[in-house]
This record gives structure tokens, sequence and C-alpha cells, in this order.
């Protein structure tokens, strides 16, 4: 789309918390109104009102939204939305009990360019494999990303990481 819709949609989010839980109808219908502007089919228009649903405590709602934005081309519209598409999805799909999905998803945006988003991929990655009872993993990736952002300390974190899921001896800690 334009600049101006784009920046029309940034300023409805910036309003977001000013929306009591109560009004959560009143903002996804305006976002609904934001997306009646675009094209039909346009994957950025089900990926907002995914947003839309998600931010306002719907993630069954926001889930087929956000598949339906990804299937429709959000990557080749917006590559920054698409992986941020890939992340809310992922956590919705926790939120609804098929966190294993969202491992599958967000797995090969380990190896994706990387961007602003690399955190909050392992983030949501970490939350995924702890609701499948894979806490060391989920650990091991929380770790290896705070490890770079720490003053000191980097290499010890990221080896301390890498520890948790491949010990030295080669088999598994318990």
């Amino acid at each position: 789309m334009n600049q101006h819709w784009e920046d029309r949609v940034t300023a409805a989010w910036a309003d977001f918390d000013d929306y009591a839980e109560e009004d959560a109808a009143a903002f996804r219908a305006v976002i609904d109104a934001l997306v009646a502007e675009l094209p039909e089919g346009s994957p950025l228009g089900s990926f907002e009102r995914a947003c839309a649903w998600d931010s306002t405590g719907h993630s069954d709602k926001a889930v087929p939204l956000y598949r339906e934005a990804l299937a429709h081309g959000l990557d080749a519209a917006d590559r920054y939305k698409a992986r941020r598409a890939r992340i809310q999805l992922a956590s919705s799909l926790r939120n609804i009990g098929h966190a294993d999905q969202g491992v599958a998803l967000l797995t090969p945006e380990l190896d994706a360019p990387s961007d602003e988003l690399d955190d909050a991929v392992r983030a949501c990655l970490a939350l995924c494999l702890s609701s499948l009872g894979r806490d060391r993993e989920g650990l091991a990736l929380t770790l290896g990303a705070l490890a770079r952002h720490l003053p000191r300390y980097q290499r010890s974190m990221a080896a301390y990481a890498h520890a948790l899921v491949n010990p030295p001896g080669g088999g598994r800690e318990r």
C-alpha cells in the first residue's frame, strides 16, 4: 500500500493502549476500516486483522488470518511483516495448544537473514519449546540470545547455552 496508509495503521496501533479492554471491538473496527481500503485479498489486510484479533485476546481468530496473510504473499509484500506474522502465529498457536506447530514454524527463522526480530524469534520459540516440556532447549535459546547483549561474559554465556543441549561427552544431561 502507500506510505499514508502505513502511517495511519501505525497511528492506530500507537493508540491501542488507550482502548479499554471492553473497547476491543472498537479497536478492531478501526483496523477493519483501514483494511477495507486495500485491494481484496491483500496479505497486508489479513495480517493487520490477525494482529488486531491477537492483541485483543483472540488467538483462535488470529491463527487463520496469519496463515491467510502468509499464503497470499505477505513475504513478497513486506518481508518484515511476514517475519512478524510467523512470530505472532507461533505464539497464537502455542496459546491454543499447538506449540508443536509453532516450533515447526519458527525453527527455520533461526537461519533467516538477521534483523531486529531475531531475539523475538528465539523468545517465542523458547516459549513453544517450554510448552512441549523442552525447557532446556528453550533456556539455551534464551541464554544464547541474551549473551549477545551482555557487556561482559558473552563467550561464557554462549558456551553455557550450547552445553545445555550439547553436553560434553555427547549425551544429554538430565
